[in-house]
């Protein structure tokens, strides 16, 4: 063991295993790699002295907490407040749904007492984890006999102001401000992205879409459409579902990716379906009922065969059920079909079939599924003047200096010899020029 000589900051060692030993609610901060690592660190620390071998498991510990540091890219202080701010446990779930517009009490009196006093205890716990950090390489170094690296924290003034706070208060006195945090920005995994994609659970998209509405020209119309009905979902509002119909590369799938820059600084959320997990549908909405974000559920290129369980699964979202539709969730979808599902010739009744007797019914249940969704808008395809719109728009933005002449002859070829006239065509088009 070292002695008290050796080292004036042990009692600081006892208190961070201390800290670490009685967490209750957060205990989840240290359940990862880096986490793990600062665990095995301080036991090696608190049984190491200056003999050769335990100056080498002191050093291989610390390497692989640096390791865990560096792999994240931040400073143990910034990493205990990043999990501190994204944690998921009984006190943060609790916290997310306190509704701070309704009441003039202050927000913990609201949640259960001993939640928040269990959470004011780790608090303090982390507050030790967090101050005491720095002296991790001094006690390396006195028992390693060598300079380590340590990486430093940074505050940028672009931080949010419980970051700031927790950089330079107490963090047992920043429970109200925590738990304001957590109803405003969300916990866990909605706390941590704003873009999710469903596979059979819920994964974070680290890097969304950042196409920007205000780039998308045409469809102006459609445009203002769907920002007023999301307008209307983040404000409490009744929204409707919208089904986005039209000729493909029209930009139907970039406008509600859209939407999440457009509000970025809101509680909207995009979650990715694909056609095939619309099955999963219930399930999701279990997920997002009585969260404080609202969601914007995106089904792409939607399309049906006949007794399609997904067909019938979606019919039942937007239909509703005895459960009562979330009214935090909207489900937009994008479709190059006006009828959704498929229909055939040989579906239409005939005197002489001996099938269905109410088939007609069957028909008109397949073609009125479109009329499910409370608003459609038409995209239709790009005429000339509305795709040279988008070129010379696009070769604006990407700052190309080329005649108007010449652009728009090469313009009118790419369309011609590809795709067509659309916005994803002009899009080809300039990224082109702008290879060239």
């Amino acid at each position: 063991m070292i002695s008290s000589h050796q080292d004036r900051h042990m009692p600081e060692l006892h208190q961070m295993q201390r800290a670490i030993a009685g967490l209750l609610l957060y205990q989840d901060i240290l359940d990862s790699e880096v986490g793990k690592a600062s665990i095995d660190l301080l036991q090696a620390i608190a049984n190491g002295d200056r003999s050769q071998g335990n100056a080498l498991i002191c050093l291989t510990a610390y390497g692989r907490f640096f390791k865990a540091l560096a792999d994240q890219n931040c400073s143990w202080e910034e990493y205990l407040i990043d999990r501190l701010l994204q944690a998921e446990n009984p006190f943060s779930l609790q916290a997310q749904k306190v509704n701070l517009a309704n009441s003039t009490e202050t927000s913990h009196r609201r949640l259960s007492p001993v939640l928040v006093t269990a959470a004011r205890q780790d608090l303090e716990s982390l507050h030790i984890l967090y101050t005491c950090g720095q002296y991790i390489p001094q006690w390396i170094e006195q028992i390693g006999g060598k300079p380590v690296c340590w990486l430093e924290c940074s505050i940028s003034q672009g931080q949010h102001s419980i970051v700031k706070a927790l950089h330079s208060q107490n963090w047992g006195e920043l429970v109200d401000d925590l738990i304001t945090y957590y109803q405003q920005a969300g916990v866990g995994i909605f706390g941590r992205y704003r873009a999710l994609r469903w596979q059979g659970q819920l994964w974070g998209i680290p890097h969304p879409d950042r196409v920007r509405i205000e780039n998308l020209i045409g469809y102006e119309q459609q445009q203002a459409t769907l920002i007023k009905n999301t307008g209307s979902l983040l404000a409490g509002k009744p929204a409707l579902n919208i089904l986005l119909y039209g000729g493909k590369g029209t930009g139907k799938s970039s406008l509600i990716k859209g939407l999440l820059n457009y509000y970025s600084d809101s509680q909207l959320r995009l979650i990715e379906v694909s056609k095939s997990a619309t099955i999963d549908l219930p399930l999701i909405l279990d997920r997002l009922t009585d969260l404080p974000q609202k969601f914007i559920i995106f089904i792409d290129d939607l399309s049906f065969e006949e007794d399609d369980e997904n067909f019938k699964a979606l019919k039942v979202v937007l239909e509703g059920s005895v459960t009562a539709r979330p009214n935090n969730v909207v489900v937009y979808a994008t479709s190059n079909r006006r009828h959704l599902v498929r229909e055939y010739f040989a579906d239409r009744p005939r005197p002489q079939d001996a099938g269905e007797i109410q088939m007609w019914d069957t028909v008109q249940e397949k073609l009125s599924f479109v009329d499910r969704f409370g608003i459609v808008l038409t995209f239709e395809p790009a005429d000339q003047r509305k795709y040279l719109e988008i070129v010379h728009h696009l070769a604006t933005e990407a700052k190309l200096s080329l005649a108007s002449e010449d652009l728009e002859y090469r313009a009118l070829q790419w369309a011609t010899r590809h795709n067509g006239r659309s916005g994803r065509t002009a899009r080809q088009f300039i990224d082109y020029l702008s290879g060239e």
